[in-house]
């Protein structure tokens, strides 16, 4: 179907990405699989070339581009090329709108310069060992201190995304404590500094998909956060991290499309070239119906999330919109690339084919950014259930 969802700066922007990512990450991403994550100079790189700040307002170093539409763009080239760049989109786009809703002037004239040009790389920090999708669980605490000065912070996280590499971390934890009315109550965003004294890198987690993406336990230890560094005001953690719920879980709803459409373009080359009992693959009836069906999943999900993607930009997407997005790109893409790996025979199985390294890397989109179990309970609350 006709696709008018880009225009003539994201294409052009797409035509950058893919001569970078060819030239640039394909030849090396295997070093950082084994490294489990790429350089530091390449968040540097990214600065550059304007990919981290493109969202940034020009007065703070950045793009200017108001448009998500650019980090969608972004997913379906890595996807397309099976590359990660690691800790890119948690920092640009789950984080940055919740630095330029929420912080001060002096916060952004601070951190949002180094924010676009690599030198401040951030991650966020909610995941306990506790607590998961119940942000109410939280455990992790900070006391203001006597003179009101700075928080004393105290507590762990764990599942990461990037906090290995960062600069500064949003620290989700409690300065009050939560209420029988209230569990959600209490919860602050402190931004600590990873250099803090009291602050530590624990175990690198070893996972079974997205190796080029670190992910680390963190913990503090009496880590003094200025107040200066808080993130809007005590007590308001909770609204402002739902508020931006929906535009993280469309980021994985694209995600999980534009993986599933990188797995039928793999499997379409494979079937071609593959031979077996004197025919090619793709000549058998088979494999000709499994495709079918696997193309029409994916422009199901492509039109899911692109509408999805325009609401989005218009500031219509809804809670519950965002949640079915999810829900369905996500499993659409783990059917999706489970049958084309399939149709792969055993070399599908094999780390070297990129089939496979899309089908461990695509697993944890059923689970980040609220479990898709969470997302069947929002929609059903939608529906007055």
């Amino acid at each position: 179907m006709l696709r008018t969802v880009f225009n003539e700066d994201h294409e052009a922007f797409r035509a950058m990405l893919r001569d970078f990512i060819a030239k640039e990450v394909e030849p090396v991403h295997a070093e950082w699989e084994e490294q489990g994550h790429p350089p530091r100079d390449f968040y540097r790189r990214l600065g550059e070339l304007g990919i981290l700040g493109i969202q940034v307002p020009e007065q703070y170093g950045g793009g200017g581009e108001k448009s998500f539409k650019f980090a969608a763009v972004l997913m379906e080239e890595c996807s397309r090329a099976g590359v990660s760049f690691s800790g890119h989109s948690v920092h640009s786009n789950l984080i940055l709108p919740y630095l330029l809703k929420y912080a001060t002037e002096e916060q952004k004239q601070r951190w949002l310069p180094g924010f676009a040009s690599g030198d401040i790389m951030t991650a966020i920090a909610m995941t306990e060992p506790g607590t998961g999708s119940d942000l109410a669980g939280i455990a992790t605490k900070a006391e203001l201190s006597a003179d009101g000065t700075h928080y004393v912070l105290n507590g762990a996280k764990t599942f990461i995304s990037g906090g290995a590499q960062a600069d500064l971390v949003l620290v989700v934890c409690r300065t009050a404590p939560a209420t029988a009315e209230d569990r959600r109550g209490g919860l602050t965003i402190l931004c600590v500094e990873s250099a803090s004294e009291g602050f530590e890198v624990g175990r690198k987690l070893k996972k079974i998909g997205l190796k080029a993406h670190d992910t680390a336990e963190l913990s503090f230890s009496d880590v003094k956060v200025p107040v200066e560094n808080r993130l809007g005001e005590e007590g308001r953690a909770f609204s402002y991290l739902t508020h931006n719920l929906a535009q993280e879980r469309l980021t994985i709803a694209y995600g999980g499309y534009a993986a599933a459409a990188a797995a039928v373009e793999q499997a379409v080359a494979y079937v071609r070239d593959r031979v077996v009992f004197g025919k090619s693959v793709a000549s058998f009836q088979n494999t000709k119906f499994v495709l079918a069906e696997c193309a029409t999943e994916v422009e199901a999900a492509q039109i899911m999330a692109d509408r999805a993607l325009e609401l989005n930009e218009t500031g219509q997407l809804t809670g519950p919109d965002a949640a079915k997005a999810k829900l369905y790109c996500t499993e659409a893409a783990g059917r999706v690339i489970d049958k084309c790996l399939q149709l792969h025979g055993g070399y599908g199985y094999m780390w070297e084919y990129p089939i496979a390294r899309l089908y461990a890397d695509n697993r944890v989109s059923r689970i980040y950014g609220g479990t898709n179990e969470v997302m069947k309970t929002i929609i059903a609350k939608s529906m007055g259930l």
